[in-house]
């Protein structure tokens, strides 16, 4: 009894220390593409040869100067910029190795026909070939399969229970390992426009202060203004178009996975009721 107990308090430590290492590396990511923003605005965009004014900065010669005059929403907006591709890169790295070397389709097709004989472990087999959370789910059920079929004392529907809590149990391990970190590319797609707009609007109140403090409308100057405060409402919407097609490109792969999941299930639990009933 004293073991269990002890036991106990490192079994629930360890999702958490988990969880706290992930939020400090992600802590991390987000603090990194901060600084490198605001560096790269300062002392890229802000130099004097960017401007045809030298060091008065009034007058941009190309885009990094105009960036550069759009104010300081720019260096946040790049940010989130940097920010989007560190994670669409991040859950690349793991979404694209979930699906596995094979189709769902192909693949649950060659497990049913080693079970339609029998064969539990050339089934077990082709999870190893697949090698992704399909694979990894259904080797899962595959195991306790194997152990249901030789186990004794317990009627067809306690065993397929058995072997259904095992892929739910598994599946609950795996799903969320997808979904990590899409949150980012979720806020930035919302964020990152309105942060744009916002600059769009600090760009414009200062361009008509500055022509009200002038006393004669100036059409260049004018001008100049609102180009300065658009690069604001440019960079925003492409940051936001950019991390809402990787959020929905991920998602389709996750749904396509999730389905995978299910059919695994399904066919785990039709198989075992078809050879052992």
């Amino acid at each position: 009894m004293a073991d269990v107990k002890a036991t106990v308090p490192n079994a629930a430590k360890a999702p958490s220390g988990k969880n706290s290492n992930v939020m400090m590396i992600n802590t991390i990511i987000v603090a990194t593409c901060i600084a490198a923003a605001h560096i790269i605005f300062y002392t890229v965009f802000g130099r004097t040869s960017n401007f045809n004014d030298g060091a008065a900065m009034h007058q941009p010669k190309n885009l990094m100067g105009t960036m550069f005059l759009g104010g300081w929403v720019v260096p946040i907006l790049m940010s989130t910029f940097l920010t989007a591709m560190c994670f669409i890169i991040e859950r690349a790295m793991t979404v694209f190795k979930s699906r596995g070397k094979m189709g769902n389709a192909e693949f649950i097709k060659k497990v049913q026909f080693h079970l339609s004989s029998k064969n539990i472990d050339a089934a077990i087999a082709e999870c190893d070939k697949q090698a992704g959370s399909v694979g990894n789910v259904m080797r899962a059920g595959l195991k306790k399969y194997k152990e249901m079929a030789n186990a004794t004392g317990m009627d067809t529907e306690q065993k397929v229970a058995v072997i259904k809590k095992e892929l739910e149990e598994t599946t609950s391990l795996e799903l969320p390992m997808l979904e990590k970190n899409l949150v980012f590319l979720s806020t930035i797609t919302s964020a990152a426009t309105l942060l744009g707009l916002f600059g769009t609007v600090m760009g414009m109140i200062r361009a008509f202060a500055a022509m009200a403090n002038a006393g004669a409308p100036d059409a260049n100057a004018l001008a100049a203004g609102i180009s300065e405060a658009l690069v604001n409402t440019a960079l925003g919407i492409g940051t936001s178009f950019l991390a809402m097609l990787a959020y929905n490109f991920y998602t389709t792969i996750i749904d396509n996975v999730t389905y995978g999941i299910d059919e695994c299930g399904f066919t785990l639990e039709q198989s075992f009721v078809a050879n052992y009933k």
